[in-house]
């Protein structure tokens, strides 16, 4: 016979009473929406509907919208006490990506200039 006795707390040891982070339906939905906007970024890139210049504007939105999806339905991030952890982790990779691309993007700006600007021996 399996008796399990609860510890002080209220839980029987090994046992959550927390729900899983996600279920199938969670994931069919995720699933729906990332689908969707898989389907609306091709559109948008091969119709001629979309104001031209507003096409990669429109992608970009797009895309961001799409890893939005992928943040809620499959890496179940939110802004639940218990995801503290998770979000400030979210917080500090985008930070750093977005460090090394700006400041890449700003060396080789600097870069472009100062090599631009120089005088080229024996010309002119």
């Amino acid at each position: 016979m399996d008796v399990q006795v609860p510890s002080p707390q209220g839980e029987i040891p090994g046992v959550s009473i927390h729900t899983p982070a996600g279920n199938r339906r969670t994931y069919l939905i995720g699933l729906a929406y990332a689908l969707a906007l898989t389907l609306a970024s091709f559109w948008a890139a091969s119709t001629d509907l979309v104001y031209a210049p507003g096409v990669p504007i429109l992608l970009g939105v797009l895309a961001i919208a799409q890893m939005g999806v992928h943040l809620v339905f499959f890496l179940h991030i939110s802004s639940a006490p218990d995801q503290t952890n998770n979000f400030l982790a979210l917080a500090f990779g985008i930070f750093v990506v977005g460090l090394l691309v700006f400041g890449s993007m700003l060396i080789m700006t600097n870069l472009n200039h100062n090599m631009t600007s120089m005088p080229m021996p024996g010309v002119g």
